[in-house]
């Protein structure tokens, strides 16, 4: 029985921590056998509540004595949370055969723990530029999830039920897997490796508009000419132009600026970065190019739609 501790953190996703565990439910009820055997736990002595409401009642993460695995699911306000204790607690119980799963906002503490030092790693791609910057010692990959040795990272929700239907099939079979997966009617997996992609059209991608998509996101705040990014993919820019067309419906030029004006509003939204910063990060000229595009696209400049939200983190 695989012995396993399932840390919450206050403002976790909900579908992030069942993503978590109830694969682990399925695997005992497919194989008629008790493969796992789980307890949630919190940071400290206070009840965790999720993004939804639910609420995880008080078990401090200090008095678990040992596991087999340990995951620990956040989302929002990491750092705040990341206290001395907590994270003494989670080395402690990282011993040298313990396996460390870290789901979204979790790869931001077992990285602040100092547990994924050489290792590679993921995390939720708002977080992969500051992650890089805060964790230099960590190889960061954009992908769906990284197995690295015994440290496993997840970068959310719907990645992690992938990732817990690949720890069951390396430690159960794939014939168990694949019948936890069949439960919850999930019947084609993207790789890991996958990079994530942040723009909501990213399911109607061809796999050509998807590697240009990949290299726009790759570069922002340096946006790179059509041409070139034709030229890396092998292709004319009229080639590209039409694939664009018939594919997405709108050229290559609006698709990049449509990503990075989504940036730009999620920049704005959910961080304090000046305006002008933003504006240099996401490939504009100067803060007043920003409102102007900003403006026609959302109906609001940056500085009021800042002005009407209360930041989350």
């Amino acid at each position: 029985m695989t012995k396993t501790a399932i840390l919450a953190l206050q403002n976790t996703n909900t579908l992030s921590l069942a993503a978590a565990v109830d694969p682990l439910r399925a695997a005992n009820r497919q194989a008629e056998a008790a493969l796992y055997d789980w307890q949630f736990a919190t940071p400290a002595q206070t009840d965790v509540h999720l993004t939804s409401g639910l609420t995880v009642p008080a078990a401090p993460l200090h008095r678990v004595t040992s596991c087999d695995l340990l995951i620990l699911v956040a989302g929002f306000d990491v750092p705040e949370q990341a206290t001395p204790a907590l994270l003494s607690s989670i080395r402690r119980l990282t011993a040298p055969n313990t396996c460390l799963m870290a789901i979204d906002g979790g790869a931001w503490l077992a990285a602040k723990a100092g547990l994924l030092d050489g290792h590679y790693a993921t995390t939720h791609w708002e977080d992969l530029s500051d992650f890089t910057t805060t964790f230099p010692n960590i190889t960061l990959q954009n992908a769906r999830y990284v197995t690295s040795g015994k440290r496993w990272t997840s970068s959310g929700a719907a990645p992690t039920l992938d990732m817990m239907l690949h720890l069951i099939e390396t430690q159960h079979g794939a014939r168990l897997s694949a019948q936890v997966a069949a439960g919850f009617i999930h019947t084609r997996a993207p790789a890991s490796t996958d990079p994530q992609l942040r723009h909501p059209n990213a399911r109607t991608h061809s796999a050509l508009t998807r590697r240009a998509h990949v290299l726009m996101e790759n570069a922002l705040d340096s946006p790179l000419p059509i041409p070139e990014i034709a030229k890396q993919l092998g292709l004319s820019a009229r080639s590209l132009q039409s694939h664009f067309k018939s594919v997405l419906g709108i050229s290559p030029k609006a698709h990049y600026l449509s990503l990075r004006l989504a940036e730009a509003n999620r920049l704005i939204k959910n961080t304090k970065t000046p305006l002008h910063t933003i504006a240099l990060a996401t490939g504009f000229t100067s803060q007043s190019s920003l409102a102007r595009i900003h403006t026609k696209a959302y109906g609001k400049s940056p500085r009021a739609t800042r002005a009407s939200l209360h930041f989350a983190r």
